[in-house]
């Protein structure tokens, strides 16, 4: 790559034009893929401040096996402010939904105020352009508009709620309970 980098001044201008293009092309689908296999990679992009801890590389090695249905049920109990919530209420549903649009997510909390934010905030994620980067096919379906109950546009779901909400005849492929009761 650098090779071709450091010959492109002798292309007519032009041609080197159209080569930067090509090769930030291919730059952007390699941060694609690459954002798609690895969850971290996915964080990192999306996440401009964040900063990597041994803890949240376990972290990510095990919700890419959750989301790959090898692991079946995971806890992660950890100190508060340890980014339990930012990785598993919020970057991992939108990763999720980009992998898995058709997909459905119900996400809980210990009060409907908290799981309705995070749905907010993973909406938002989902709606914008950096997400759209990696995920070109997915975006909201058209008439998502509520931030605790909202569709893909392949028929993906994501659902909120808090605990002792009615979730009666829903099913989900991704189950997350954060904070399930007060910190008191």
């Amino acid at each position: 790559m650098n090779n071709i980098i450091s010959q492109i001044h002798q292309l007519p201008l032009d041609q080197q034009k159209e080569m930067l293009k090509l090769l930030e092309d291919y730059e952007d689908a390699k941060t694609r893929e690459q954002c798609r296999a690895s969850y971290m990679t996915f964080v990192k992009e999306m996440w401009a401040a964040f900063i990597e801890g041994n803890h949240h590389s376990i972290m990510a090695e095990a919700f890419e096996k959750v989301s790959r249905g090898e692991l079946k049920r995971l806890i992660v109990n950890m100190p508060p402010r340890h980014t339990k919530s930012e990785f598993a209420s919020y970057l991992l549903p939108a990763w999720f939904l980009g992998n898995f649009p058709e997909k459905k997510v119900i996400q809980t909390a210990h009060t409907a105020e908290l799981g309705v934010g995070f749905g907010r905030k993973v909406r938002n994620l989902v709606g914008s352009e950096e997400f759209k980067k990696i995920f070109p096919d997915v975006a909201l379906q058209a008439d998502s508009k509520a931030a605790g109950r909202w569709n893909t546009n392949h028929n993906g779901e994501y659902f909120a709620i808090g605990v002792g909400g009615a979730v009666t005849g829903k099913g989900a492929h991704l189950l997350i309970i954060d904070d399930p009761h007060s910190e008191q």
